[in-house]
């Protein structure tokens, strides 16, 4: 709850020293963060990176989605399906203790695919350090690409089986309490594309509540569009579009995109859409679109590590000047920007307009849809605890970025 002061701190040092500062941000969102924060350099310098640098980005984002959705579906959330508090309770008799620990054993083994991508693409897990400004520092052997492709190969199945456990957990959930968190239709914001799925993105999306994509903008322009205001009750932010409430994260992403261009990911897209309408606006279906993002992003990384990583230029040389730089990423959470503004080779100016803000207003809103639901004259539900734990991992925010 307090303001750790990021945009002040950064203040007066040499802007080439930023981009391993401000990763610090967050432990979980550190390689979203490095990114957005070399390509805001990288805008106010004037480079464009070599396409082999954009393709290992883009597995080093691909990695964090992996590692950041196994969390939240498998640890987080799954314990919601079966009314239990966690992974490791969700019975007491052998039998259940038996799939417990396979559930958590092939979670986990999923989620190290996403670490071990990230340590692959960024140099290490924690604070990635081969994204530099004009490229990144090294490539991707073939030898290593090969290895990580032998162990997608292995655990795809694991995920997909994994997956559909969780879809059918989740409508025996849905059956047992009677809703799938019904919400009013908002706006929805990302900056992946309607059919090229890309998490190193250089434009946002938004749709109206009624379904069409209504605007896309370049983030230099996003205060045309987005009002972030401080908040009366949080040290995190909160934002609007042009004074409607909007949402981020996974359920955004899956309600713009058409197709992701690989097979699992695309069949469990045509059963979400055909089971649900586009755009979808129930609560927790936050987390089944989780779970094909997470097919995607192992299906998606195993396709690129099969192209030709290794040889080509990796990183272009660049003359430091003096500007404002925008960076953007599509962290896990939503859309991320960096904007840095730079004099005499020194940061003056830094501000990190985080995902987690975006959806302030509807995880307020969701809370009161759950509350007028479980709360009447004749007393408080038990259900109501429950209710508002599902609606918060359902955003899954992140509020050590938010009170940047």
């Amino acid at each position: 709850m307090e303001m750790r002061g990021f945009s002040y701190y950064v203040q007066g040092i040499p802007a080439e020293q930023i981009t391993v500062i401000v990763p610090r941000i967050c432990g979980v969102c550190s390689t979203a963060h490095q990114v957005a924060s070399v390509k805001a350099l990288e805008d106010v310098f004037g480079v464009t990176p070599p396409p082999l640098a954009t393709e290992i980005r883009e597995v080093l984002l691909l990695g964090q989605l992996i590692q950041n959705q196994a969390t939240s579906l498998f640890i987080f959330t799954m314990p919601d399906r079966v009314n239990a508090s966690s992974l490791f309770e969700m019975g007491d008799d052998q039998e259940s203790k038996a799939r417990q620990f396979s559930l958590a054993q092939m979670s986990l083994k999923i989620r190290k695919i996403g670490t071990d991508l990230i340590s692959l693409a960024g140099g290490q897990f924690i604070h990635p350090i081969k994204t530099v400004i004009g490229g990144v520092t090294s490539s991707i052997p073939r030898e290593k690409a090969d290895a990580m492709i032998k162990t997608i190969e292995e655990l795809l199945p694991v995920a997909v089986d994994l997956v559909d456990n969780y879809w059918q957990m989740s409508l025996e959930m849905v059956d047992r309490i009677g809703t799938w968190g019904d919400d009013e239709p908002t706006y929805y914001l990302a900056s992946t594309e309607a059919d090229n799925f890309r998490l190193n993105s250089n434009q946002l999306r938004v749709m109206c509540n009624e379904g069409r994509q209504c605007h896309t903008f370049a983030p230099q322009e996003y205060e045309n569009y987005i009002n972030i205001e401080a908040s009366d009750y949080s040290y995190a932010g909160i934002s609007d579009f042009q004074g409607h409430i909007m949402r981020a994260n996974s359920l955004a992403r899956i309600n713009l995109t058409n197709s992701f261009g690989t097979p699992k990911a695309d069949a469990y897209l045509k059963r979400f859409d055909e089971a649900y309408g586009k755009p979808a606006h129930a609560i927790l279906f936050f987390d089944l679109c989780r779970g094909i993002e997470l097919v995607y992003a192992l299906e998606k990384a195993k396709q690129m590590l099969e192209t030709d990583l290794q040889n080509g230029e990796a990183m272009v040389r660049y003359q430091p000047r003096d500007g404002i730089g925008f960076g953007l990423v599509e962290a896990p959470r939503g859309p991320l920007i960096h904007r840095y503004e730079v004099e005499n080779g020194l940061i003056k100016n830094a501000d990190f307009i985080i995902p987690t803000v975006h959806n302030m207003l509807a995880i307020r809103r969701a809370l009161m849809v759950a509350a007028k639901r479980y709360v009447s004259p004749e007393g408080i539900s038990n259900e109501l605890a429950r209710a508002v734990g599902r609606v918060v991992r359902a955003f899954d925010p992140c509020i050590a970025c938010a009170t940047k």
